[in-house]
């Protein structure tokens, strides 16, 4: 991010321009929307400025006054001469600059502004591609409400009351967020401003008896899906947004984390081979405790929470402690990484049959798995947490009668930027992870369809050189 957004406060501030043609009138016009007093640096008063009360004229010998108690300025000179004489002048006295067309000289850029009242949004590219800016204010305009700025103000008059009515800031929050997001806006973007106005003081009289019984709240065990953050779901996105504090994953990607909102908790309580950062125990108690306090509580876990993700075991933890649980399901590392390499995890001429299992076994273990049941034809096997016993599983299938010519794909971090994939057969599968250097998080697809993609490839390769 190389702009930093920023909002001056404009109530009893002073701000200098220098210039007096289009360029200033239309940054003259800009400024005069807000309460600040403009000082208008040139020899003449334009026509333009007469008759506006926030606008006075000050001749260039009196501009480093003017600039003594200036908030900020904004040169828009056409004159090359009066550009240079200005910028120094302003500059010898510390205040921030604007100048119009000159990206390297200013401290700062004026943006495009979408103006509802109390409710203002800029939009810069760094004067890039000051269009494109104007575009995204466009949009924006046909998605917020007109009155939007009226429902800011309606929040400022009942800011007071709400503070008296509700100590805790988490309860407020939830209070806010249930207000302005419900009846109480639709009624004022219906213009009914008095019908908001009983329905903000139902609103408050039952959230006072609420914070008063100390109810806790639910938990909502949240699917993060494979990482890439255009697959989470629009529910997990709303969540993670809502969220007081978050109970994350390692699987979880930082694109995601990014989602959740800036204020939020953020505790780690992700498993590594070998490294429980957090007994299961240990993240059930940090849950229960968590909602026991009246704040909202997401447990955001990779892939989906009920498929090798002990989702289970936290919704029976939350239950017995009287604690509701609701799931949130995500995308499968399984289906995501297979469909991000175009592998399909089922077919009618090569599989019939999807089935996961877990790699995952005690130190220097085998895994306890139907070996028998694996190596049946015409399935695809998908293997989560599978890297490092990935030479015992070869071994074991291939003793249970899988062909070690059946085709194998290794998919690590899929979906994200630093996705590996490997191909190969079931024989060289161990030869396959170490080649590639894959440590996981990792998923083994082993069946015929593991090989369509390479057909694909080969097949598009021989088309080329005929």
């Amino acid at each position: 991010m190389q702009l930093f957004p920023a909002f001056f406060q404009m109530d009893g501030a002073h701000v200098v321009i220098f210039g007096d043609g289009v360029n200033a009138q239309r940054k003259a016009r800009l400024v005069a929307k807000t309460p600040a007093r403009i000082a208008l640096v040139n020899r003449h008063m334009p026509d333009w400025a007469e008759g506006v009360e926030q606008i006075a004229h000050v001749e260039p010998e009196q501009a480093g006054q003017a600039l003594d108690t200036s908030r900020f300025a904004i040169i828009a000179s056409e004159d090359e001469t009066e550009l240079q004489w200005a910028y120094e002048l302003v500059r010898a006295f510390g205040v921030p600059v604007n100048v119009v067309d000159r990206k390297e000289l200013c401290d700062f850029t004026v943006p495009s502004i979408l103006d509802r009242g109390q409710v203002v949004a800029a939009f810069a590219t760094g004067g890039a591609a000051p269009v494109i800016a104007k575009d995204v204010r466009a949009k924006l305009e046909t998605l917020l409400p007109e009155r939007i700025g009226t429902l800011a103000e309606l929040a400022e008059r009942w800011r007071p009351a709400v503070k008296d009515a509700i100590s805790s800031e988490t309860s407020r929050r939830h209070f806010w967020e249930h207000v302005l997001r419900g009846p109480v806006a639709e009624a004022v973007y219906g213009g009914d401003d008095e019908r908001a106005e009983k329905l903000m003081d139902i609103a408050l009289r039952r959230f006072s008896h609420e914070e008063a019984s100390n109810e806790p709240g639910p938990v909502h065990i949240v699917g993060a899906g494979p990482g890439d953050p255009e697959l989470l779901t629009l529910k997990a996105f709303r969540l993670i947004q809502q969220a007081d504090i978050v109970f994350h994953d390692k699987l979880v990607s930082d694109e995601i984390m990014d989602m959740v909102r800036r204020d939020a908790e953020r505790v780690p309580v992700g498993k590594s081979k070998g490294e429980h950062l957090v007994p299961q125990d240990g993240i059930h108690e940090l849950m229960i405790a968590a909602a026991r306090e009246g704040k909202r509580v997401v447990r955001l876990k990779g892939g989906d929470p009920f498929i090798f993700g002990r989702g289970g075991e936290e919704v029976e933890a939350l239950r017995e402690a009287g604690i509701e649980a609701t799931v949130v399901p995500g995308i499968s590392s399984a289906l995501g990484c297979a469909a991000n390499a175009n592998l399909p995890l089922t077919h009618r001429d090569h599989a019939q049959t999807l089935t996961f299992v877990t790699g995952h076994a005690r130190k220097g273990g085998v895994p306890d798995l139907d070996w028998q049941g694996l190596a049946k034809p015409n399935q695809t096997v998908v293997v989560f947490m599978g890297v490092g016993t990935s030479a015992i599983i070869s071994e074991k299938l291939q003793e249970a009668g899988l062909s070690g010519d059946t085709p194998v794909a290794v998919i690590e971090n899929g979906t994200r930027e630093n996705e590996t994939r490997g191909f190969g057969s079931l024989e060289a599968l161990p030869r396959i992870i170490e080649t590639h250097g894959i440590k996981g998080p990792a998923l083994l697809i082993i069946g015929e369809v593991a090989g369509l993609p390479t057909e694909a490839q080969n097949k598009l390769i021989t088309e080329a050189l005929a």
